[in-house]
């Protein structure tokens, strides 16, 4: 049977109509917000919350909003002090990711035990141990001098949301915002590719660190992710008259250079990007940087921070693989998340095949809220 071309006009239509109406945010979000999923003690959630945030921000809808105080007002008491083990001594960066959503709280309810429990965050940064050349650790006594670009992405978002906030003034504090990107910059950017290497050792102790710049052997494709969100999320609070903001952007400017130039033709960006690994067995097509990477250039294009008419078809395309290939519709007319990697760290060897040997998880939160706020960046334009 052959469709008359009224008939194939209208099945347009609705195909049209329905995604409107089912835009890709808010179902993954609706998906999300009936699991049971740990309270916010590791990053991952905060990761997801950003999300749920995002598409509130979009629809104004109560359920998400509910979503992101439920768990919070589970570990904040009515004095505003942080439960749930965030009294802990081991000094991670990853703990901070959370203090963003403590700050939209405090923004949109005033509710002065956000703002409370975001402070004892920010304190952290006071006693967070420093390489000699002021990078903060990226956990103590695990990494000892050395800083993650994952580790950017944990701190530096919250640190310059929570200073244009209540410390707008203090030049000392933006200059130690920007000195992170710097001495990151100066360790681990590849001036050949413009990629950055996961991370460095200072003190070139490391099995992995370089001997003259401390640098971690490979690209990773989730540590870069990571610092290109980081990137254009800081530079909304880094007052532009700053000198940093110019070099922000400009690191931001570098990096989609080489973002565009690593992407694989399938549209996504492969586990271990620097060469010859590309292609190589055991290495594939990881999600969640490629969500983090289509994130940054689709961000980074509408702010004017980055030419948006050159990186913009470069996420786009990085977005419908992700939303054809990886993105799979259930049984019960959910979304499962595929194709993130479970966990990448320079607790080890640093190695190509320590990177390929880690699982691969479904419905990864890393992978399912970056790609969450990714879609409403998508569904914007």
């Amino acid at each position: 049977m052959f469709l008359t071309l009224p008939t194939v006009a209208a099945l347009a239509a609705i195909l049209q109509t329905t995604y409107a109406a089912k835009p890709y945010s808010t179902w993954m979000s609706d998906t999300f917000i009936t699991k049971a999923i740990p309270l916010p003690r590791s990053y991952p959630q905060a990761v997801l919350y950003r999300g749920i945030e995002a598409v509130y921000n979009v629809t104004g809808d109560a359920s998400y909003f509910n979503y992101l105080q439920t768990p919070l007002d589970a570990i904040v008491d009515s004095k505003g002090n942080l439960g749930d083990g965030y009294t802990s001594s081991k000094l991670s960066l990853d703990d901070l990711r959370v203090g963003p959503t403590l700050l939209y709280l405090y923004r949109e309810t005033g509710d002065e035990r956000y703002k409370t429990a975001a402070s004892q965050l920010r304190a952290q940064l006071d006693i967070q141990p420093r390489t000699p050349s002021g990078g903060f650790w990226h956990r103590k006594p695990a990494y000892p001098n050395q800083m993650w670009l994952d580790g950017i992405y944990m701190a530096q978002p919250f640190y310059a949301e929570w200073t244009g906030m209540f410390d707008a003034s203090n030049e000392e504090i933006w200059d130690d915002i920007v000195l992170q990107f710097d001495l990151i910059e100066q360790h681990c950017r590849n001036k050949t590719s413009n990629l950055l290497a996961h991370g460095y050792d200072e003190s070139k102790v490391a099995s992995w660190a370089d001997p003259v710049t401390g640098a971690a052997p490979h690209v990773w494709d989730r540590a870069v992710g990571w610092y290109a969100m980081a990137l254009v999320d800081v530079l909304d609070y880094l007052p532009k008259e700053h000198a940093g903001h110019a070099k922000l952007v400009g690191y931001l400017d570098t990096l989609a250079d080489g973002l565009k130039r690593a992407q694989d033709k399938s549209g996504g960006w492969w586990l271990v990007m620097d060469e010859p690994y590309p292609g190589m067995k055991g290495n594939y097509i990881e999600t969640s940087g490629t969500a983090m990477f289509a994130y940054a250039l689709l961000k980074g294009g509408r702010l004017g921070y980055i030419d948006s008419a050159k990186y913009q078809k470069t996420a786009t395309k990085a977005y419908d693989l992700l939303r054809k290939k990886y993105v799979i519709e259930n049984s019960k007319g959910e979304l499962d998340w595929e194709g993130t990697v479970s966990v990448g760290s320079l607790g080890g060897n640093g190695s190509y095949e320590y990177y390929i040997s880690q699982v691969l998880t479904q419905n990864d939160l890393k992978g399912v809220g970056t790609f969450i706020f990714l879609s409403v960046e998508k569904e914007a334009l």
